[in-house]
């Protein structure tokens, strides 16, 4: 029997879900849920484009969980982020496991009473951190956990792209609706750091602002616009320093993101171009995976190619489709999400304090929960 998706949110990275679960063998979208008539609408098409035609739609997630229950076996949420709270105290007290997209909440404490809440579930909860499946990037974590770059001391990360997307009343460029660029943009790289660190962040600061991005497009005086620009700069328990270097208004189709460890042995690259809208002169979107070793040792770069109809189906390189692909896994195997909510909790830690440290121009001191 396939695997029946409700998806709460269908917007653009909603929609990016529901291309993904049509290209799972063994699954199919049977409730959509959104607020915005054109979104639904869009989103039901897509489904039904793949011969999902027994969609069920809702204007919101009450409906549904009253209506169709007994017709689904996962939840993905893709709502605005200051929605995520609500909603999931509704979703948690069904049985049904939940995909729930970055970030798990606006503000530290909704993530962390979540993580709490959702202790004694037996359902699993999965936070949707996209980049830890991006190939060249996952690649990236297996080296350096097989030890590649020997003793890992440092690692970076940087983008350099372009400014957020347009959606639904501009939510995405509300500080109070996102918890700000280092909670909604950033989470994935602060995800990406413990990850690759295998270590708990213990002090943190950045600088930064909104120096050319929506400088005119709000009217009222009290709103708070995204910042465009950053550096962080994160030490961790165990002596490895991270750091991010953010712009959101450059040119970033050739290398949009690239992630670096770098060791007593060698440093390892993973670089990933931005998504085929903004790069038209690019005849392919090739990702790369490099490894530079010390001491004039012959250097290694790789070229990380994807089919072309897991690059058509999203903006993040295949990797909306490999955590998919891992979430039906854990739910069909009843496993342990990969990423827990405790990790998505201390990536919203660690984007707050990163906001907290550029409002107030000091460094952030972090009390890291034990991994779970």
């Amino acid at each position: 029997m396939p695997l029946r998706y409700a998806v709460i949110g269908a917007g653009m990275m909603g929609q990016e879900h529901i291309r993904n679960i049509t290209l799972l063998k063994d699954a199919r979208v049977t409730a959509i849920a959104d607020s915005n008539p054109q979104m639904r609408d869009e989103a039901t098409a897509l489904a039904t484009a793949h011969g999902h035609n027994d969609v069920r739609t809702f204007e919101t997630h009450a409906p549904l969980l009253n209506g169709v229950l007994d017709d689904i076996d996962a939840f993905v949420v893709v709502t605005p982020n200051d929605t995520h709270i609500a909603i999931m105290r509704d979703l948690m007290a069904t049985d049904k496991p939940v995909l729930l997209e970055k970030p798990s909440a606006t503000k530290k404490d909704d993530a962390w009473w979540l993580a709490d809440a959702a202790r004694q579930r037996q359902a699993p909860i999965w936070v949707g951190m996209e980049y830890r499946f991006m190939p060249a990037v996952t690649k990236l974590i297996d080296e350096t956990k097989s030890g590649a770059a020997g003793t890992p001391h440092m690692m970076s990360i940087v983008e350099h792209r372009f400014p957020f997307l347009d959606k639904i009343d501009m939510w995405n460029r509300s500080s109070k609706r996102t918890g700000g660029t280092m909670v909604e943009k950033c989470c994935h790289f602060f995800d990406l750091m413990r990850l690759l660190t295998n270590s708990e962040p213990v002090r943190l600061f950045a600088s930064g602002g909104q120096n050319v991005n929506y400088i005119e497009d709000f009217d009222d005086p009290t709103h708070e616009a995204v910042i465009d620009n950053a550096y962080v700069i994160v030490d961790f328990d165990n002596g490895v320093r991270a750091s991010l270097d953010l712009c959101m208004f450059a040119e970033g189709s050739w290398w949009q993101e690239q992630v670096a460890v770098i060791g007593d042995k060698a440093k390892l690259v993973a670089s990933i171009p931005g998504p085929q809208r903004f790069n038209q002169d690019r005849d392919e979107r090739v990702s790369q995976y490099g490894i530079f070793p010390r001491g004039g040792a012959r250097r290694h770069i790789e070229d990380v190619h994807l089919d072309k109809h897991l690059l058509d189906a999203g903006d993040h390189h295949g990797s909306t489709y490999f955590q998919h692909r891992a979430f039906a896994d854990m739910v069909q195997t009843q496993a342990h999400p990969q990423v827990s909510l405790d990790d998505g909790a201390m990536a919203v830690e660690m984007g707050a304090a990163a906001e907290e440290a550029i409002r107030e121009k000091r460094a952030i001191e972090i009390t890291a929960r034990p991994r779970s």
